[in-house]
């Protein structure tokens, strides 16, 4: 199973991941390390790039999200705060946040 946004503006119009791993979590069951699959790993194999993406492996592009959380559980239960503290496109720093 894989978990996107899909936003669009005929059918949906949920722009936020964090919005859709909460509703995953709370509404469909799943624990946290079975979203964070859905999203990462299991996604990339869903678009045919799982052979260099959704992982942090040799060979994969390093592409990471740093969090301001303690845990999965932290982060997928508070969908309404960003905890987003850097972002890093194939090893490089695209966007941090400069203050809190």
């Amino acid at each position: 199973m894989a978990l996107s946004t899909d936003c669009n503006p005929g059918s949906s119009h949920i722009e936020s991941l964090p919005l859709i791993m909460n509703i995953a979590c709370c509404q469909l069951r799943l624990v946290p390390l079975e979203v964070l699959a859905a999203c990462t790993a299991n996604a990339a194999v869903a678009i045919d790039e799982g052979d260099r993406l959704g992982a942090i492996a040799l060979g994969f592009d390093a592409d990471l999200v740093v969090l301001d959380a303690a845990d999965l559980d932290q982060w997928f239960y508070s969908p309404g705060r960003n905890r987003v503290r850097q972002v890093i496109k194939r090893g490089r720093v695209v966007w941090a946040r400069t203050s809190r």
